[in-house]
């Protein structure tokens, strides 16, 4: 095979891999949501949301203390996305406008073209203000749940307090989100120095996230799923009565 054409066989498969990877979990969450770490950890912020929501006024300062938290991590990886896509834009801006031959595509084993290096470029900052959005989307919904939480008059209305837990979840999707889109930023970097570093990329961060996002053999998983059964009776008899 030619040196060109690797590009063209090794980029596309390892995004293939990578993207059946996450459409695998997408379905396990969806169909097994207590068998990974996702799913498990969404019905617990929903036990979260029903206990500091039975007393609002005690547990108001607690809640507002725990969404900042998940606020200022969602303004960190916002800040580093944005950051990151300006710093790749004034990089390629100078290198297309430097006449000066780049030393460090001889290291490069594949399709060395200036239309190539674009694409692989673009790639990157593309990942970066997927980033940036989802991080933004997930500030925006942890600022509406810290109004909603704490609601006097919410305590006793069920609609509410799930209405309040789907939006906390959703801010946790797209913290997520945001999340996987600086996992994919790995191997489109490493893409730069070729298609066989970025296709091992692939491979190896599907392998590890794997581990990192099932609770398959985890006894922390079998804990989380007894106590929200425990935590399910308790919140369902604070309702009816």
């Amino acid at each position: 095979m030619e040196e060109r054409q690797l590009d063209f066989v090794l980029v596309p498969l390892g995004l293939t891999v990578f993207g059946i990877y996450h459409a695998w979990l997408l379905f396990s969450i969806h169909r097994n949501p207590r068998k990974t770490v996702i799913g498990l950890h969404a019905e617990s912020r929903r036990q979260w949301v029903f206990s500091m929501m039975a007393d609002p006024l005690k547990n108001g300062v607690l809640t507002v203390q725990t969404i900042r938290n998940n606020i200022m991590a969602s303004t960190l990886l916002a800040t580093t996305a944005i950051t990151l896509g300006s710093l790749i834009s004034v990089f390629v801006s100078n290198s297309s406008s430097s006449s000066i031959p780049n030393a460090s595509s001889e290291l490069v084993y594949g399709n060395k073209t200036p239309i190539m290096s674009s694409i692989k470029y673009f790639a990157i900052l593309l990942c970066f203000l997927i980033a940036f959005l989802c991080n933004v989307l997930s500030i925006r919904y942890y600022a509406h749940v810290s109004f909603l939480a704490t609601l006097p008059t919410s305590k006793d209305s069920r609609d509410t307090i799930e209405y309040v837990a789907r939006c906390l979840n959703r801010g946790s999707f797209f913290w997520s989100l945001g999340l996987r889109a600086f996992y994919l930023s790995f191997p489109l970097f490493l893409w730069v120095f070729g298609p066989i570093p970025m296709f091992m990329c692939c491979l190896i961060m599907s392998f590890l996230l794997y581990f990192l996002d099932t609770t398959t053999t985890s006894f922390t998983g079998q804990h989380h799923s007894h106590s929200m059964k425990e935590e399910n009776r308790s919140n369902d008899v604070e309702l009816v009565s």
